[in-house]
């Protein structure tokens, strides 16, 4: 385990630099910070499906996982060249994506974030997790990204989608479909 932190404020940041994984120091608003900053706040994100109490079981255990998931994506962007996300974890979220979506109806419709406080915080955390995607996706313009981090963002939005469609199932029973003829 690495060092823990005693003191929370260290003032070395007060110039608008932050450390790295690594040691080195970067502008707060570099592309990789974006990068790991986004996806800290899309686990932050999940953590408030996850106080939901709507949340069935199954859901549940699969985004707890889902955030050990992100912390290891976030360690593995906040050190240049470290390796954390492995394949391993894109295969669970395929076949968790199938297992929750082999339940529900097909889509006819599209579906509008809601039904449910639960299903909408879940349509919040998969739009963060959209972002979080583009922001690695970026820095993998300038800097060395590995594949296996864009993957599993956008697999992981994907499975939001599909859980935000269970959670609502869950919570009210229904999806609030698109409907451009509501008269």
């Amino acid at each position: 385990m690495g060092n823990r932190l005693s003191k929370i404020y260290t003032r070395t940041g007060d110039d608008g630099t932050t450390g790295l994984g690594d040691g080195s120091r970067t502008p707060k608003d570099s592309a990789r910070v974006e990068a790991y900053g986004t996806v800290d706040e899309a686990n932050s994100a999940i953590g408030m499906v996850l106080a939901a109490d709507a949340v069935p079981d199954d859901v549940r255990a699969c985004l707890t996982e889902v955030q050990h998931d992100l912390f290891e994506l976030g360690g593995e962007l906040c050190i240049p060249g470290h390796a954390a996300v492995k394949d391993v974890f894109i295969e669970r979220l395929e076949n968790d994506l199938d297992g929750f979506n082999e339940g529900l109806p097909m889509l006819k419709e599209f579906i509008l974030p809601g039904g449910g406080q639960a299903a909408a915080a879940c349509h919040v955390a998969r739009t963060i997790t959209r972002r979080a995607e583009r922001r690695v996706f970026t820095l993998s313009q300038t800097e060395d990204v590995r594949p296996e981090a864009l993957r599993y963002l956008n697999r992981l939005s994907d499975l939001l989608f599909v859980v935000a469609r269970v959670i609502a199932r869950a919570e009210s029973g229904q999806e609030v479909l698109w409907n451009r003829d509501r008269g």
